[in-house]
């Protein structure tokens, strides 16, 4: 089999490519092991596998000619340990990387990502979106491939993270009205023709920013174990929600699936872009915490970072607080309605929700056990905020590092 590290003696490479052949279709199994830190040590791959110790080292092996991985066949003993120490693994420092780019209201930024979920390198954000798409991500890819370049990495593919919903087969970019994008914008394609354009090879994808961030949370942060995980979050503008199911993002028939911003939560509230009124979108996002405050949104810096600013200087003020509180109280709402629909095993939150999370953890808790079906018998779902830096950037190199978990040898081989 090609891809091997260097030359071996007969007997030794012919045994070594029997075991190879043996465990071929573990090569991608192992490597998603590696890549979301579940296998820290060969034993640990060993068991998790259930293959034996020769066949997984020989998997390892090839991991690691391919570029992707490294294992330390020197590793201490963990005091007061008996028997041989295991080989460590780890992700390939120097190793190929993603092109991610991310797109919303108030700017867009470009990065390398490596396996592990590791940030290799990024563009400073820009903060102007032009209307045309192709425009912006023209821009985003180029500067993408200048890091490329730069950097002298390989490249295994291309993702973008969107604010809208982005409907499959044709990626579509159904609602970016933050943006002011035309309706059903042909992203997915555009993007490819800018990757293409910029020399870049591998496949392109694009997907919704939130499902993207619950991608990643779910494989290297905050939802890293759950097996039904519930993820909301606003970003800059707006709600946006994510399911993962059994380890997969679930996205629903046609790529729209969990557009949770539009549960209502007060049927009162503010007129919602949608045609309805008092969405969670529009009653649980920063320009809501601002407006809510008595505040006017100044256009010095984003509406997220002036809504997060405000909770963490300012929390103790009687006018802020209770703007706080009434979000809390809409978003706790949504978040209730959702779990007597789902019975996630855990929620994470994003964005600006992460922040009214950290400032009163006790009331959102209290809201979604009180209006949740099974809230007292169950003791609550596990709400935790969300821990990656740019997880929707992080979110989006998943998608293109998919075929590769999928067919390391196919693939980079």
């Amino acid at each position: 089999m090609s891809g091997m590290a260097e030359p071996r003696k007969a007997g030794e490479e012919t045994t070594t490519r029997a075991r190879l052949d043996r465990g071929r279709g573990a090569l991608g199994p192992a490597l998603e092991l590696v890549h979301t830190g579940r296998a820290p040590t060969r034993a640990v791959l060993t068991a998790e596998l259930g293959v034996t110790r020769a066949t997984a080292g020989a998997v390892a092996a090839e991991l690691e000619a391919l570029g992707l991985i490294r294992v330390d066949a020197r590793p201490a003993a963990a005091s007061g340990s008996q028997g041989r120490p295991s080989h460590r693994l780890e992700v390939a420092e120097d190793g190929p990387v993603a092109l991610a780019a991310q797109i919303h209201a108030d700017g867009f930024r470009a990065a390398l990502v490596g396996l592990g979920g590791r940030i290799v390198a990024t563009t400073p954000g820009c903060e102007t979106v032009d209307a045309d798409p192709a425009k912006v991500l023209g821009t985003v890819v180029e500067a993408g491939a200048e890091l490329l370049r730069a950097t002298g990495r390989r490249c295994v593919g291309a993702g973008l993270a969107v604010p809208s919903a982005v409907a499959e087969p044709d990626g579509l970019a159904l609602n970016p009205l933050h943006l002011a994008w035309p309706v059903g914008e042909p992203v997915r394609r555009i993007f490819v023709e800018c990757v293409r354009a910029a020399g870049i090879t591998g496949p392109a994808f694009a997907g919704n920013d939130v499902n993207l961030a619950a991608l990643a949370e779910h494989r290297h942060g905050a939802g890293r174990g759950a097996r039904d995980l519930l993820c909301v979050a606003t970003g800059h503008r707006g709600v946006g929600g994510a399911l993962v199911l059994d380890g997969r993002l679930h996205t629903g028939s046609s790529g729209l699936a969990l557009e949770v911003g539009h549960l209502t939560v007060n049927p009162e509230g503010r007129p919602c872009h949608c045609g309805s009124r008092g969405c969670l979108d529009v009653e649980a996002d920063p320009l809501a915490l601002l407006v809510e405050a008595g505040l006017d949104p100044g256009p010095e810096v984003s509406l997220l970072q002036q809504a997060t600013d405000l909770l963490r200087t300012r929390y103790d003020e009687p006018a802020v607080r209770r703007a706080a509180e009434t979000l809390i109280d809409r978003l706790g709402l949504g978040l209730a309605g959702l779990v007597n629909i789902l019975n996630p095993d855990r929620i994470i939150l994003g964005g600006l929700h992460r922040t009214l999370l950290e400032a009163d953890p006790d009331r959102l808790c209290a809201v979604v056990a009180e209006r949740s079906l099974w809230g007292g018998q169950s003791g609550g779902v596990p709400i935790l905020p969300c821990t990656l830096d740019h997880d929707s950037l992080v979110g989006a190199a998943e998608l293109a590092w998919q075929p590769v978990l999928d067919d390391p040898l196919g693939t980079l081989g």
